[in-house]
C-alpha cells in the first residue's frame, strides 16, 4: 500500500480521570493535559499510516509541536484528526488538530518514520547488550 498526501482519519476520545492535568502531573485542574491531547494526536497519526503499512511495517513519532489553545473538561469528547501533508521516503508530516464539537482545542505538526519493526527492535536489542 502507499502513503499519500491528504489521507485523512478521525477518531474520538473522551476526556477520563487519567487523561487530565491534576492526574498525570503536568497541572491541577480536572481538564485535559497537554501530554494527553499530544498523545490522541499520536494515536490518530500511528493508526492513520497503520492503516497503509505492510505487514511487519509500523511507524515511530520522530516530532511534535502543537499549541494547546483551549481548555476540555472531564467527560468531554475530542476529535482528533491527523492528515498526511508530506511524504518523502520513510519520513511522514501531518498536520494534527483535536476539536471538542465547533471548539479548537489543539493544532500543529507531527512527524513520523515508517520502521521496519523487525529490525527496529533488533537494533534495540544490540544497543542494549
Amino acid at each position: 500500500m502507499e502513503i499519500t498526501p491528504g489521507m485523512t482519519r478521525t477518531q474520538s476520545f473522551t476526556v477520563e480521570e487519567n487523561h487530565t492535568a491534576a492526574h498525570i502531573g503536568s497541572g491541577d485542574i480536572q481538564v485535559l493535559s497537554t501530554p494527553m491531547m499530544i498523545a490522541f494526536m499520536e494515536n490518530t497519526a500511528l493508526h492513520l499510516l497503520a492503516e497503509h503499512l505492510e505487514a511487519g511495517y509500523s511507524s515511530v513519532g520522530t516530532h511534535v509541536d502543537v499549541r494547546h489553545l483551549a481548555p476540555t473538561p472531564l467527560g468531554s469528547q475530542v476529535q482528533v484528526t491527523a492528515t498526511v501533508q508530506t511524504v518523502d521516503g520513510s519520513k511522514i508530516t501531518l498536520s494534527v488538530e483535536a476539536r471538542e464539537g465547533d471548539k479548537l482545542v489543539g493544532t500543529g505538526t507531527h512527524r513520523r518514520a515508517v520502521i521496519n519493526t523487525a529490525r527496529f527492535l533488533e537494533s534495540i536489542q544490540k544497543h542494549n547488550s
